[in-house]
């Protein structure tokens, strides 16, 4: 929705958030359900209802639980039937500055302070540890803004009495907790305060008035930020970046200029912005963002301007380069195409208001970045969210560089008439085994990201998958695949529960990395599955099917596979059976380890 793309106005998300609620809920998002709990230190109702437009607009259905005010220690803290009758998949904790019980005083000694320091800390950390026990969900927790005055002025930063410095120290505290913790996430109000303006945000008649730990007219900025990283824990973030050329990467026409007066590089000061706009994006590709070009230009002309040697962003940057003539809608549509994930996945940026418009129009769920003049488009699409990261892997650095790879799997297909002769050229080697520590945050991120080749849609949280790898009723396989062409990390799951005596395993998810479609990881995954099954004594598997809007892909999956179809409903679930007595192993063109 277009008024709740940033930037919005934070009067109109307030003043219509009931009809924009009703709009949402009418739009024909596919709506994954997710309930919230807030535990807040100030009051939170307007901040809940902003951050659920914001969560709705992201196809995310949340329902709330909301603690009485300043009732967050106790309500999360202690015994707390309601609260464990609502079964939280995320506890939010907002707190500010204000909720700090024993602040320095000038007349502290230096040990005095750090005790303060201390039992300040002590008391968040028994909370969360507390709350991550009982509940076993992700929790998301505010840092302190900064004090509104300084007692005693540029030395209440540096001063061991200084509130500034106080508030700072905590904050450190909190984030080599958070550094330290998986499912432990940081709001950083910190940074959204000093972004509004400390006197605006920490407005003290907003807190005496009304209880507010900001002003009003921030509220949807910060609920904006929260809903950004539990959209991003539950998969929603965006994938890849489709961008114009023209006056987006550079300033000028290619076409009409010619690349040599473009403007890119340290001579003028435009060219200074462009260059740093490029080199923003370059980062992009290192937290996983694959970078994709959609520009009416001829070809030669596209390429000349990336050939300049003061471009930042190379060619070799991009998984797709499409530089031509076709509408951009059919351009990204194709690129995603290619890519095998959804057009939603795609983050549009274009200098045009009128082909933001007609990609709106015309691909419904892909983000459409609203920039404006050159020298903020940093800003723009940085606080856009589209790409918040919450879990970040070692894959997620060499995605693009997996991309590429497929880009050249693709190419090598071109020259085999026979596809198993194809798949065979790619000497593929796969690693399929139990769930490993060191692959517990990935394989969370996958049950979370994963939407086309995903049988029950089932997500989990990182304990989730710590608790279901430790259980010894149930099998758990992640598979990696590597070939000639590079090594595609962790791509598949599969998690089955077994019965009381054993002999039937339920599979209660698989999925698979669209990466890897249509290259037998699936066969090789299901004879591992077999073999550990039977191992256990199960002589019957059975598979389920949800259906979604987006996993059509796979609705005869397990028919393909072998399994029996035991059972269907109307709205398309089904069951599906294998019996392990005299499978017949189906991967013959995979390597896989013993």
């Amino acid at each position: 929705m277009k008024e709740l793309e940033y930037p919005f106005e934070p009067q109109l998300v307030l003043a219509k958030k009931k009809r924009l609620k009703k709009e949402l809920l009418a739009s024909g998002i596919s709506f994954t359900d997710k309930r919230i709990a807030i535990l807040g230190g100030s009051t939170t109702r307007d901040f809940m209802q902003a951050m659920e437009l914001f969560l709705l607009n992201n196809g995310i259905r949340p329902e709330f639980y909301e603690s009485e005010y300043n009732q967050y220690y106790e309500d999360g803290m202690f015994d707390n039937p309601e609260l464990a009758a609502f079964a939280p998949d995320v506890i939010y904790i907002h707190t500010s500055f204000r909720n700090l019980l024993d602040l320095p005083d000038v007349r502290d000694s230096r040990e005095a302070v750090k005790a303060k320091e201390d039992a300040a800390f002590a008391r968040f950390e028994g909370l969360w540890g507390h709350i991550s026990e009982t509940y076993k969900c992700p929790i998301i927790q505010n840092n302190f803004e900064l004090p509104f005055y300084r007692l005693m002025g540029n030395r209440d930063a540096y001063d061991y009495r200084g509130l500034v410095r106080f508030a700072d120290a905590l904050n450190l505290r909190f984030a080599d907790y958070a550094d330290a913790h998986a499912n432990f996430f940081i709001h950083d109000i910190r940074y959204e305060q000093a972004d509004y303006g400390i006197a605006k945000w920490s407005n003290p008649f907003y807190w005496h008035m009304y209880k507010y730990c900001c002003c009003v007219p921030a509220i949807p900025m910060s609920a904006y930020g929260t809903a950004n990283i539990i959209k991003s824990i539950f998969g929603k973030n965006k994938k890849a970046l489709n961008l114009d050329l023209d006056n987006t990467l550079w300033g000028g026409i290619v076409g009409d200029d010619g690349a040599e007066n473009i403007e890119i590089g340290q001579e003028t000061s435009m060219g200074q912005v462009f260059s740093e706009f490029q080199g923003y994006v370059k980062k992009q590709k290192d937290i996983g963002v694959i970078l994709t070009v959609n520009s009416k230009n001829d070809e030669a002309n596209a390429l000349a301007g990336f050939a300049r040697p003061d471009s930042v962003l190379k060619r070799e940057d991009f998984v797709s380069f499409k530089a031509n003539w076709e509408p951009k809608s059919m351009n990204l549509v194709q690129t995603a195409a290619e890519l095998n994930i959804l057009p939603e996945s795609m983050v549009f940026v274009d200098d045009n208001p009128a082909e933001r418009e007609i990609i709106r129009q015309s691909v419904p769920g892909a983000a459409v970045t609203n920039i404006s003049q050159p020298e903020n488009y940093i800003i723009e699409l940085d606080r856009s969210g589209a790409f918040e990261v919450t879990n970040f892997s070692a894959d997620d650095v060499k995605r693009s560089e997996m991309y590429q790879a497929n880009a050249a799997r693709a190419q090598a297909m071109t020259q085999f008439a026979d596809y198993k002769d194809y798949l065979k050229s790619l000497e593929m080697k796969a690693e399929i085994k139990a769930f490993a520590p060191m692959y517990m945050s990935r394989i969370a991120q996958l049950t979370n990201k994963s939407n086309q080749f995903n049988l029950t849609t089932k997500r989990c949280t990182q304990a989730e998958i710590e608790e279901a790898a430790a259980d010894e009723s149930r099998i758990t396989l992640y598979g990696k695949l590597a070939d000639k062409f590079g090594d595609n990390g962790v791509v598949s799951v599969v998690i089955g529960k077994m019965n009381d005596d054993r002999t039937e395993l339920h599979i209660e998810l698989w999925l698979m990395s669209c990466r890897v479609l249509k290259r037998d990881m699936e066969k090789a995954m299901l004879d591992k599955l077999v073999e550990k099954a039977s191992e256990k004594g199960v002589k019957e598997i059975y598979g389920y099917y949800y259906p979604t809007a987006k996993n059509g892909m796979v609705k005869e999956f397990y028919g393909v596979q072998g399994f029996e179809k035991i059972s269907g409903t109307d709205a398309g679930d089904t069951v599906w059976r294998l019996r392990t007595e005299g499978y017949v192993r189906q991967n013959e063109v995979i390597e896989a380890e013993p």
